[in-house]
């Protein structure tokens, strides 16, 4: 009887194109991004005369200090939406069972960044890896991870920014919608902006690397990553309806104009300097 009634369920959702009410696609297409990113790093680890199975073997560990990191970010940084339903950080304190519990919020990207950096650090130190040579390798893979990743916002409906008339609009239904935007209908695609933006980075990394290899230091390709992506990231914010914010600020904002500065910074000194 049960067997009978998910098959009818799934038509019945089937017919009415709530895809997302049988298929996980946000999950789906997040690990469809972190196996194009492999597969880009392995490409790279090949061109540069190592073994591309490092790569998968590295994998694990980057998806789980990523996801780690990136829940971790959304515990402490909540948007207004969960704050609103209750999931504030003290209450992710005081119930621990909820911080696994995806459903009740999300990941941040500057998490998962940060989580999959660490998790980088630690194999590469474990392994007597060049840890900055792999974080090369790995940033035009994260950028295309995300430009993939992105899309997962897409079936959930979720980031989105400001209403809009433009011929590129999307339609939000209004349980979706929130609160103070009930009346409106459409939105600019925010997940689509930052998709296409990490596109464009990964392309311009992977041409930085293959034009100028002569005169970039281990390093410099994950710095103009740390650049490239805060500064979209910065910008888009402005439509974000629903930022996360701390003391006043935006969180997420704030967050990627200092790591776009420091990184540029970095960037310019170690060349000026001549320093490694």
């Amino acid at each position: 009887m049960d067997n009978i009634q998910f098959l009818s369920d799934g038509l019945y959702y089937f017919a009415q194109g709530q895809w997302n009410r049988i298929f996980a696609y946000y999950g789906v297409v997040i690990m469809l991004g972190a196996v194009a990113g492999a597969w880009l790093a392995g490409r790279e680890v090949k061109r540069r005369g190592g073994d591309p199975e490092i790569v998968w073997d590295l994998l694990i560990y980057l998806i789980i200090g990523g996801v780690l990191g990136a829940r971790l970010w959304h515990v402490f940084t909540p948007p207004p939406s969960s704050i609103a339903q209750g999931y504030t950080t003290l209450h992710y304190l005081t119930h621990p069972f909820d911080l696994f519990n995806i459903r009740l919020g999300g990941l941040g990207i500057p998490g998962a960044v940060i989580g999959g950096a660490i998790a980088l650090r630690s194999y590469t130190r474990k392994h007597k890896l060049n840890f900055a040579e792999w974080a090369d390798i790995a940033a035009p893979a994260l950028a295309l991870g995300q430009a993939i990743g992105r899309w997962g916002n897409y079936f959930n409906q979720e980031l989105y920014g400001a209403p809009t008339n433009l011929p590129w609009k999307i339609y939000i239904d209004p349980f979706h919608r929130v609160s103070g935007f009930a009346d409106y209908e459409y939105f600019h695609p925010l997940f689509l902006y930052e998709s296409l933006w990490n596109l464009g980075n990964m392309f311009f990394l992977l041409w930085l690397t293959k034009r100028y290899e002569d005169r970039l230091k281990p390093g410099d390709l994950f710095l103009t990553y740390l650049i490239i992506y805060p500064v979209g990231r910065f910008l888009l914010d402005f439509l974000r309806l629903d930022a996360s914010q701390l003391g006043g600020l935006n969180a997420n904002q704030t967050f990627m104009a200092v790591v776009a500065l420091v990184s540029a910074a970095a960037l310019f000194i170690r060349h000026r300097r001549g320093q490694g």
